[in-house]
């Protein structure tokens, strides 16, 4: 099973036993975590973490020196950001215990085993991601600028509300995260989804397929393709959606229609990175970002039990809502000005002047 790309900062082992270290590290190495910093002697961490940032930490409590529950404290209130996750012998789960109270992340019993040890690394890592993004939103939003007004050029407003849109998707383009955008017909969410895949730099293409009236059949064949003779008439082998967005951008618009077949089978596409084409059993990977977009109310959905709540949860994680015309009343002249000079341009008349 494929997950998600660990982060580029390195995870730091801390602990007195070289065996103990050595061995963490190739259990970890094997789940796919490739940047390792080993740390023997306790004393030798702070410094170290001045110099190379840390993505997450396992710190053994019962150490020479400076024990692992010293360190804690200190750890916590310099690198807020990064998740500790504590291990120590069954006999200190107490103590283990206590340093959750203190700021620890997780604590793993020695011996750890293996599913446990990268179950917890792996989720400290998306915690680690997500506090880095909330940071960069945070400096985004108090700084009141925008870094690529180009990205928005297609979008005619000049409303608060809706910079600050502009803000916070500059602030998650850079992300790999889902992002939902909702908001009623009409409202810009096709603009908004093209101005983030802008954004992001992404090298691949921007795919979008509205899902609204696919069955299930259709939705997997549309997104993951199909195997020659994978059905009556499949005469030749096609490429799904998910294949020509990759390396891009891959918008599902109407996301609330689907089925909830359907949705089971975009969930594990979210949370493994992996699908297969009809009448394949050969896992093929994927790198597209998803955007989706839907005029529904998702979370009323989910509390309906219309729409799942794990992948109401996956979805969400960056969400926007784009307010209708009625909330920004100030866009009105704006976008009756740019409507005459696009019907002028067309019939290449003059443009008129509005009158009241």
């Amino acid at each position: 099973m494929k997950e998600k790309p660990f982060s580029s900062l390195p995870v730091f082992l801390v602990d007195d036993e070289e065996s103990v270290l050595h061995a963490t590290a190739a259990v970890l190495r094997s789940a796919g975590v490739t940047r390792i910093e080993m740390v023997s002697d306790s004393r030798e961490l702070l410094p170290a973490l001045e110099v190379q940032p840390a993505s997450a930490l396992l710190l053994d409590l019962s150490m020479p020196h400076v024990p692992g529950n010293k360190l804690l404290p200190d750890i916590v209130h310099l690198y807020p950001e990064v998740p500790v996750i504590v291990m120590t012998a069954a006999q200190d789960v107490e103590t283990a215990v206590s340093s959750m109270k203190e700021g620890a992340f997780d604590y793993l019993v020695k011996p750890v085993e293996e599913s446990r040890l990268v179950a917890s690394v792996r989720h400290a890592l998306e915690v680690h991601s997500l506090r880095r993004q909330m940071g960069v939103l945070k400096r985004y939003l108090l700084s009141d600028c925008l870094q690529n007004n180009e990205a928005f050029a297609g979008i005619v407003t000049n409303s608060r509300k809706m910079r600050a849109l502009f803000q916070y998707l500059e602030a998650v383009a850079g992300t790999a995260e889902p992002v939902l955008i909702s908001g009623e017909t009409g409202a810009g969410k096709e603009m908004f989804a093209h101005a983030l895949h802008k954004l992001s730099g992404l090298g691949g293409q921007f795919v979008q397929v509205n899902v609204a009236g696919l069955d299930d059949t259709l939705f997997s064949d549309t997104l993951f393709g199909h195997r020659k003779g994978a059905f009556t008439g499949a005469d030749q082998s096609r490429a799904g959606l998910i294949a020509q967005a990759a390396g891009g951008t891959l918008f599902l618009d109407e996301i609330g229609d689907l089925s909830m077949a359907s949705q089971v089978k975009l969930l594990r596409l979210l949370q493994e990175h992996m699908y297969f084409p009809l009448g394949s059993d050969v896992a093929r990977p994927s790198d597209a970002r998803v955007v989706c977009a839907t005029n529904c109310n998702l979370a009323q959905m989910m509390r309906q039990n219309r729409f799942r709540s794990d992948l109401f949860f996956r979805l969400s994680v960056h969400q926007i809502e784009v307010p209708p015309l009625r909330q920004r009343k100030e866009d009105i002249p704006l976008l009756l000005q740019h409507f005459l000079d696009e019907a002028a341009a067309l019939i290449r008349k003059p443009v008129p002047e509005p009158s009241n």
